[in-house]
């Protein structure tokens, strides 16, 4: 007996057609409704607030809130006091052991570094007064006072800026560039770094003063994107100073909605539309629970508002972060649906079966059902696995960025539809595939959840299936003894017309060298080989002596001799 594996050679030929739906699959994917993790947008959990416990004391150092739908950023707002206690010596553990907690599980943190706040007195480490620096005893909804509590730096003290100069250097070697923060407040000016003093001093300061505060994040804050508050032109200074921090690439944040009610729930929705075409605006509401206690919060419609007049990207959960998902889980599913952008596939087509030497065609109609750009683009892909999850092919879409998707109202967005065509690469075997979807780098790597079903673990989706077909099929049937021969029963299955003159080869190989052959049957008219349809045509072969009881290689398709020596000669 002869011991063989079958290794079937096949060329793929192009179909030569257009799409049509009776040639190909067209499938119209609904969105799944599913709360979406993506870079550049998301929940941001507020883990040190205005007072260091709220809002992340109450969780286990195990606790990262994996039941929070949509929560992408951990917001780390403390004193720079906290961090730097002596100078030039940094706790910077505060930061890192909360911020870890969250990044092994992809989330990111945000930052800001407050100089002044209502709750301890030397927010701006005590050494730097000690140093020189100027400031002022206040007590909060009263200014300057001799015997306050609170002291706040003067900020344009030269003492206090060459010292705040050191610690942005130090922090920003640190955090600058860092893949896994999101965003950096500029927080140096004002009482809880919000850009005012209207809770502290109530001192006014200039539009310049605020320049140099942006300048100094500025010049050690070069790759991570900086955020200035909308109170940042209160006091008489105006939008000129927001004006100069989007000219500088800063984006906008508002802090906070829903402090009061009604009409009066946010006031810079206006200013947004100066931002949120290139660079992702960020909302934090008020405290949750003292907008609900003064009845301002109502049903939380102002915070869906205001994503949507802002397009926001970021919105925060302030407060204790279980207590406002079980009383806002309505609302926290309706943002969801809007915040940022959400990415919807409303159809794909791709042509099938699909030849080696032509062309898979594919075309998709995409939409961004979200309130905000996908800023950091994106570009579609079709990935063909096995049925192992084997990745055999991957195809880019590199002229369609979802960067460039509009947006709009709910359900109102302009759909944007595409074609495209692949040449399979030259390893693609024949067979049937599973389809994937994703959208990420022009390599092909996914990096943009989808709200779609049946994804792979690696933020692919399956589509369908594809077949890849060869110009011709084997089918081989249970190989028979006649007397002193073997006969091999072998059904030919041509799938396209094939150049005259191809000829049926059958080698039994062993290590890559031919042994010995087989010969198509006698009675059989090669010429039906090449043209579609089914042929039954076996080989027959004779095993030589000294191969008896060996194994062998089988290599057995079709050939055209004329073509010796050159690539396309194999069928």
């Amino acid at each position: 007996m002869v011991s063989a594996t079958l290794v079937l050679v096949m060329a793929m030929a192009a179909s030569g057609q257009g799409f049509d739906e009776g040639q190909g699959i067209v499938v119209r994917p609904r969105d799944t409704g599913a709360a979406l993790v993506n870079p550049g947008m998301g929940w941001v959990f507020h883990y040190y607030d205005n007072f260091p416990p709220n809002y992340g004391s109450r969780l286990e150092p195990s606790d990262t809130l994996d039941d929070f739908p949509g929560l992408a950023v951990i917001y780390l707002r403390i004193p720079w006091s906290y961090i730097e206690p002596e100078e030039g010596k940094f706790n910077w553990s505060v930061l890192d052991t909360p911020a870890q907690r969250w990044v092994a599980k992809g989330k990111k943190i945000a930052l800001r570094i407050s100089c002044c706040e209502s709750w301890m007195r030397y927010a701006t480490p005590e050494w730097v007064q000690k140093a020189g620096a100027r400031g002022h005893n206040f007590r909060p909804g009263q200014g300057v006072s001799e015997d306050g509590p609170f002291w706040e730096p003067d900020y344009d003290d030269p003492v206090f800026l060459e010292k705040l100069d050191n610690f942005l250097a130090a922090l920003a070697a640190r955090y600058d560039g860092n893949p896994e923060v999101a965003f950096v407040d500029v927080g140096s000016f004002g009482v809880w770094g919000e850009g005012h003093t209207w809770a502290s001093t109530q001192l006014p300061y200039t539009a310049e003063t605020i320049r140099r505060h942006i300048d100094l994040h500025l010049k050690h804050f070069r790759r991570t994107l900086l955020a200035a508050n909308d109170d940042l032109a209160m006091q008489g200074r105006g939008e000129e100073v927001l004006d100069y921090a989007r000219e500088r690439g800063l984006t906008l944040r508002d802090d906070s909605i829903l402090v009061q009610g009604g009409e009066n729930a946010y006031f810079s929705a206006g200013l947004a539309q100066k931002f949120w075409r290139d660079r992702p605006v960020i909302l934090e509401s008020e405290h949750y629970g003292g907008s609900r206690d003064r009845g301002n919060w109502g049903d939380g419609a102002k915070y869906l508002q205001a994503l949507e007049e802002y397009h926001a990207s970021y919105v925060s959960i302030h407060w204790w972060p279980r207590e406002f998902l079980e009383e806002q889980q309505t609302l926290i599913e309706r943002m969801n649906q809007r915040l940022g952008y959400r990415l919807q596939l409303l159809e794909a087509w791709w042509t099938t079966p699909v030849f080696k030497d032509g062309r898979l065609k594919v075309g998709w109609v995409w939409r961004n059902a979200g309130v905000a750009p996908c800023y950091l683009g994106g570009y579609p892909a079709l990935t063909l696995k096995d049925d192992r999850g084997g990745i055999v092919s991957v195809f880019v879409d590199a002229s369609l960025n979802v960067r460039d998707l509009p947006v709009g109202p709910p359900a109102e967005a302009e759909p944007r539809s595409h074609e495209a065509e692949f040449v399979p690469p030259f390893q693609l075997r024949a067979g049937e595939y599973d389809v994937f979807v994703s959208v990420g780098t022009q390599t092909g790597t996914p990096v943009i959840a989808l709200p779609l079903p049946e994804e792979d673990g690696q933020r692919r989706y399956r589509l369908g299936r594809i077949r890849i077909a060869g110009d011709y099929a084997v089918h081989i049937g249970e190989l028979e003894r006649r007397g002193g021969r073997y006969f091999l029963p072998v059904t030919w299955e041509i799938h396209r017309p094939l150049p005259a003159n191809s000829t049926p080869f059958c080698h039994f190989e062993r290590s890559g060298r031919i042994e010995f052959y087989g010969q198509l049957k006698e009675g059989v008219q090669v010429e039906r080989l090449w043209e579609p349809g089914r042929v039954d045509a076996g080989i027959v072969f004779e095993v030589p002596a000294e191969a008896r009881g060996r194994g062998f290689d089988v290599l057995l398709g079709l050939w055209i001799p004329e073509r010796v020596g050159r690539e396309d000669e194999r069928l």
